[in-house]
């Protein structure tokens, strides 16, 4: 049987990998120290994993059934583990078993790394070189793949599952696996030495606020306020730059969304991981070979509001769906979310003005302000500080127009106070002294701030 996986004499093989080269090190050495045992045997699969890459016909194993690739892989994992004096019982050796087969029939080398809740982000350079984000900061890993033709299968595994494509002729794709994390994939000839890959990770437990509040993102105080804005049904814009965090606190902020109403989201790549009972989610559709059947965020906006709402939430404006967006929220879908791409509130205003403007509706610059400041009630910013730190740095509230100007009052803010010696920003969170307009009619519903709330000389 052993013929059937392992590769031919015929097929070109890797350069052979000493059992204790160079680039394993790093990783163990690294992963041992911090976390123990656990990242120990992340490592020991990894190593395992490129074994079996070299040994075993990969285009046979993923026709394969678990029982035959568990019959033929068996033998070889007692071989490896005992030819390196890993210490595992007879329970821990058939649990690695079971795991490598597992990864052999999922998303072979970086399945380990899918797993590993320490790991936000998966960077695959070409199929050689592969970098992880953990604890904000960039570190490369010993997992490969064996060649480009290799990793190209686990990829076209990823996006055919969601119906998409990507080849030559549409060389880029955004895609999703099964958890809600996001993917994208670049392949020739855009991607210049071979696929490039990035995997965006979602926690298998969603984000609370209160969670956010252990990482020093929030704050107490700034919880209460975006907590009692999403029961008032005040309409929340959350801005921040690539990989700040915008789509995790505004899962974080759903969760705040009484279970009563319907809620619809709107997406490009489904990630959003709404705790309701009550919710219809949409996703954008590219177009097929011919060049048809596009289904754009505009066309699900409009026919979302004919899907009986309570609330829209739309995982990212960014073009002419924006002027879609303020109209619902300012024609009973109040409470409604999404995210957009800004560096400042300011900023953030100043975009949505401009996607407005992509809609190619006959209105002057003064009547879109007017349409935004209606719409939108909070703006939160979040930012990835230099250390790899994620935070809400700013809430600021929309008051109206004076004269041709939004105007915004900043309620909570993040003060930076110095960079301590590793690399870590220092600072603080602090109130402006400024309340929120809307505390007088969230009181009427029975919400009300604690009296120091807002209070700038009392720290969060």
């Amino acid at each position: 049987m052993l013929g059937r996986f392992t590769r031919s004499s015929a097929e070109p093989r890797p350069e052979p990998q000493p059992v204790a080269a160079p680039v394993v090190a790093p990783v163990v050495k690294e992963a041992v120290a911090p976390a123990g045992r656990h990242d120990d045997l992340l490592s020991v699969k990894v190593e395992l994993h490129r074994h079996l890459i070299d040994r075993f016909n990969l285009a046979a194993l993923e026709t394969a059934s678990k029982d035959d690739i568990l019959t033929e892989i068996r033998p070889v994992v007692r071989d490896f583990v005992r030819a390196r004096s890993i210490p595992l019982n007879a329970r821990e050796l058939d649990q690695l078993t079971s795991d490598t087969a597992d990864e052999m029939l999922g998303l072979g080398p970086i399945e380990p790394l899918l797993k590993d809740d320490t790991i936000a982000d998966i960077l695959i350079n070409t199929h050689n070189r592969v970098f992880v984000e953990r604890r904000g900061q960039l570190e490369e890993t010993a997992v490969r793949f064996r060649d480009e033709a290799h990793l190209l299968r686990i990829v076209n595994k990823i996006v055919s599952a969601i119906g998409r494509r990507v080849d030559e002729s549409s060389p880029m794709v955004d895609a999703r696996l099964e958890d809600g994390s996001r993917v994208n994939v670049a392949v020739r000839p855009i991607s210049v030495d071979g696929p490039l890959v990035s995997i965006r990770k979602f926690s298998r437990k969603p984000y609370s606020l209160e969670r956010l509040v252990e990482f020093n993102s929030i704050r107490p105080p700034m919880i209460e306020l975006l907590k009692i804005a999403v029961q008032a049904r005040k309409s929340i814009l959350v801005s921040g730059g690539t990989g700040s965090g915008k789509t995790t606190l505004l899962n974080a902020l759903s969760s705040y969304i009484s279970h009563k109403e319907r809620l619809i989201t709107i997406e490009d790549a489904a990630e959003l991981q709404l705790q309701q009972p009550h919710v219809g989610r949409l996703e954008t559709r590219p177009p097929n070979v011919e060049g048809r059947g596009e289904v754009r965020q505009r066309e699900l906006l409009k026919n979302a509001l004919r899907m009986r709402p309570d609330r829209i939430i739309v995982g990212e404006v960014r073009g002419e769906e924006a002027f879609d967006m303020l109209q619902a929220m300012n024609t009973g879908h109040e409470g409604s979310m999404t995210t957009i791409h800004a560096n400042t509130p300011r900023d953030a205003l100043g975009r949505m003005e401009q996607m407005v403007g992509m809609a190619g509706m006959p209105m002057s610059q003064e009547s879109i302000r007017a349409q935004i400041a209606s719409a939108i009630d909070i703006i939160v910013q979040t930012q990835r500080l230099s250390d790899g730190g994620r935070r809400v740095i700013s809430i600021a509230e929309i008051t109206g127009m004076e004269g041709n100007v939004i105007q915004l009052q900043e309620i909570y803010h993040f003060v930076r106070r110095d960079v301590a010696a590793d690399g870590k920003i220092v600072g603080e969170f602090r109130a402006t002294g400024v309340r929120p307009r809307f505390a007088t009619e969230a009181a009427t519903f029975g919400f009300h701030f604690a009296r120091d709330a807002f209070n700038p000389q009392v720290p969060l």
